[in-house]
């Protein structure tokens, strides 16, 4: 069986519209940190230093409007407490990533800048 490779230079490609998202900063790590289990705001602002207020709130909702990202409400009333954990899609992610670790690791002369 022939390995099919997309075009992934064509913008109605799926694979590039995958790559586009995921490639969005932040993510990737968001999604690394909320493996480890659902975490609230702070811990993730804490897991991910130089990452603001702002951008973690949008990162966070631009994730769950793609579906990747589940928003549970754990306290409705004042002060609203809320956590945020990988949705079954969102776990899918887990095994290619898990890859391009093992990559980085064989080739880590590929990973430095210079």
């Amino acid at each position: 069986m022939a390995l099919v490779i997309p075009d992934v230079l064509e913008e109605s490609c799926a694979t590039r519209q995958a790559l586009e998202r995921l490639a969005a900063k932040w993510r990737i790590l968001l999604i690394y940190a909320l493996l480890a289990g659902p975490q609230r705001h702070a811990e993730l602002r804490r897991r991910l230093p130089g990452i603001t207020q702002k951008v973690l709130t949008e990162t966070l909702r631009n994730m769950e409007r793609d579906e990747l990202v589940e928003r549970r409400v754990l306290k409705d009333t004042a002060p609203q407490h809320v956590e945020y954990a990988l949705t079954a899609l969102g776990k899918t992610l887990q095994q290619p990533l898990a890859a391009i670790c093992t990559w980085a690791l064989e080739h880590p002369s590929a990973t430095l800048n210079e």
